[in-house]
């Protein structure tokens, strides 16, 4: 029997069919999804689809049809048992109508009624075109939603259907799978009173004004730690590299392009911390001069002349007193051997060592799998698992370490 019970909200849009892919991803992470699609979304995609993946009738009315078997009155009051039998609702895509009538308690279908009678925790995934997102009155609406405590995954940035360019796509799955997963085992708060420090992405060491240097890192695991340090209580201070992702809710966000921008606000930063956590992919050399102009193609070949970036977690190693410091190490090959050189030349508490060669985690993935390299010599595998998950199960070990500290003192 599926440990959770979803209603899965359809909304008409374009992203409606991704409904489909999310209704796949959370029945595999043990879930029976019940879909409500309202009548724009029919227009989108068809409720057989849903129906042949969830194994479940699928509603799109707020009344059973005329003729229909059902009786009269167990119809009208669906919308209540489906409210009372869910643990959580997620609406994706959440149009701009869809936020208006949740905003305003409005109820003029199965979905919007349904909503007025659940009580349990909400996730609205929101998906629209960007003028229509940045609206005062969509920006009103999600200011409201929040207040009330409901989760919003936040859509990403890029070409949208209507053309435009910006933000108003749909968050990628996994992420709103998790982000549902997440409301439904709210994470202890056991990380209040704590400033943490976060870096994360990669840093862009520029080459000419036109051309840099950089990594694949796409920032995923950075971005997932620092949710999931909000989530249990923290304050949180996020250094990030250049990335394709929106920020968490709650974070205080600074963006920065090159490895001397990141070292500057960490360090910056760094008397206000209590933990710190360096999963940023700082590039390892930079240009010290680099030209004013673009440099030109030629037949010969080109020399670089690179220098050392600053070593930020050495630094922090250096500075860091009674904090916790927490280092990555990715690597290619001997990965605890390296991660244990690591932590002691950095000073660190605990070195998260990946191998990025591996196919389907690290670079770029949703997943990871990791090693975590401990200063009392263990060492504790975790294995394959979303970002969100493997943030999830650092932070459990730096909160065993904080209270062993503690205990010590």
């Amino acid at each position: 029997m599926p440990a959770h019970r979803v209603t899965l909200g359809v909304a008409g849009g374009i992203a409606a069919y991704k409904a489909a892919e999310l209704a796949r991803a959370l029945m595999e992470r043990d879930c029976a999804v019940q879909v409500v699609m309202t009548r724009a979304a029919e227009e989108f995609v068809r409720p057989l689809t849903f129906a042949a993946l969830t194994g479940n009738k699928v509603i799109t009315n707020l009344f059973a049809a005329t003729g229909a078997s059902e009786d009269t009155l167990s119809s009208a009051i669906e919308h209540i048992r489906v409210a009372q039998e869910s643990d959580v609702l997620v609406v994706a895509p959440a149009t701009t109508d869809i936020l208006a009538k949740f905003a305003h308690g409005l109820a003029d279908d199965f979905l919007s009624t349904t909503y007025l009678a659940f009580t349990g925790p909400v996730v609205l995934a929101p998906a629209m075109n960007t003028n229509m997102w940045n609206h005062p009155a969509t920006q009103a609406n999600l200011r409201t939603l929040r207040e009330r405590g409901h989760v919003i995954v936040e859509p990403g940035s890029g070409p949208l259907a209507c053309g435009m360019v910006g933000p108003g796509r749909l968050a990628e799955i996994d992420v709103i799978a998790n982000a549902v997963l997440a409301a439904l085992m709210p994470a202890p708060r056991d990380l209040q009173g704590e400033t943490i420090l976060i870096t994360a992405g990669p840093t862009q060491e520029p080459l000419d004004p036109v051309r840099y240097i950089t990594n694949r890192s796409s920032g995923k695991m950075g971005y997932a730690l620092a949710a999931d340090a909000h989530a249990r209580g923290a304050r949180v201070i996020l250094v990030s590299g250049p990335v394709n992702i929106p920020a968490p809710s709650g974070v205080e966000l600074i963006s920065v392009r090159t490895a001397v921008e990141m070292r500057d606000a960490v360090i910056g930063h760094l008397p206000e911390s209590t933990i710190i956590i360096k999963s940023a992919a700082v590039a390892d050399y930079h240009r010290a001069d680099v030209p004013q102009q673009k440099v030109k193609k030629s037949a010969s070949h080109l020399t670089l002349d690179l220098e050392p970036t600053p070593d930020i977690l050495a630094e922090c190693g250096r500075q860091k007193g009674d904090r916790l410091l927490v280092g990555f190490a990715a690597e290619t090959e001997n990965l605890i051997e390296f991660a244990r050189r690591k932590l002691e030349s950095k000073n660190c508490d605990i070195v998260v060592a990946n191998n990025v060669a591996t196919v389907g985690t690290g670079f770029d993935a949703n997943d990871n799998e990791v090693t975590l390299v401990l200063r009392s010599g263990e060492n504790i595998h975790v294995a394959k698992a979303p970002k969100s998950e493997i943030a999830h199960r650092i932070f459990d070990q730096i909160v065993r370490l904080r209270l062993a500290l503690h205990s010590a003192r």
